[in-house]
């Protein structure tokens, strides 16, 4: 299938691991022109080489940072056709050290950037009247589950994603985001959980996994990549899981 996508410009934050470093990889396998906008310079830039892309060493959470990644990207590649917001950032782990710090962290990880990248990139979609904006939450944003900060944090990033969906879909802009569950890729959470208690962890997956193994970077990528197409123009507002069954939500 032709996403038509091909020579769109797509920029992907946090995107040299794990997550966004597939969503690129298949955004650029479709024939997108990505833009790779992380902190890490060295990183960023044999992430870029590797996909034929546009490196963007920056801060998201720095004042200037999602201004910078944007303007970076349409001088370097042009308007921005495609913006994947994959930054997301856990503060706290439970009640017990979890506070108002916690919580303005957790928010300004993974709401906040987003919403700036966002309003940063709309007006030139709209003008041009074509767009795709895609936010990475979690299924512990669709129900309880997880870090209080970053349950409640993926939870407002969802509800973003609705409200800005319904105002701009109109003029040719569709705003999803995409739910990941349990997804394993080397280094990752999982990965490192995994090593340090293979048995608990293996009973994790027997109880929670509907399909008895985790998720995998490349079948999140997929979902995305689909969102982000032409083909995908009826999708608009969503909140997708991409879990195997593990989310309990019916919604």
């Amino acid at each position: 299938m032709d996403l038509g996508i091909a020579g769109k410009v797509a920029l992907v934050t946090a995107s040299t691991r794990g997550i966004g470093l597939g969503i690129a990889q298949a955004l650029a396998a479709e024939g997108a022109r990505v833009a790779i906008a992380a902190r890490t310079e060295a990183d960023v830039q044999r992430t870029a080489d590797s996909l034929g892309g546009l490196g963007i060493a920056v801060d998201l959470m720095a004042d200037d940072g999602p201004r910078r990644a944007v303007e970076e990207t349409v001088n370097g590649l042009g308007p921005v056709d495609i913006l994947v917001n994959n930054l997301g950032l856990r503060a706290g782990s439970s009640w017990s050290d979890t506070g108002a710090e916690e919580f303005e962290r957790a928010f300004e990880g993974n709401v906040t950037v987003s919403v700036r990248m966002s309003q940063l990139v709309l007006q030139g979609m709209l003008d041009r009247g074509w767009g795709r904006i895609v936010t990475i939450t979690s299924v512990w944003g669709r129900e309880t589950g997880g870090a209080p900060a970053y349950n409640a944090a993926k939870a407002a990033a969802i509800s973003f994603t609705k409200s800005l969906a319904l105002e701009v879909a109109a003029r040719g802009v569709t705003v999803n985001s995409v739910a990941p569950g349990s997804i394993l890729w080397p280094g990752g959470g999982w990965d490192r959980r995994q090593k340090a208690d293979p048995a608990g962890i293996a009973e994790f997956v027997r109880r929670d996994m509907p399909l008895g193994r985790f998720g995998t970077v490349e079948e999140v990528a997929a979902v995305v990549t689909f969102v982000c197409s032409k083909q995908a123009s009826l999708v608009n507002g969503a909140v997708i899981a991409v879990d195997g069954g593990q989310s309990r939500s019916g919604i």
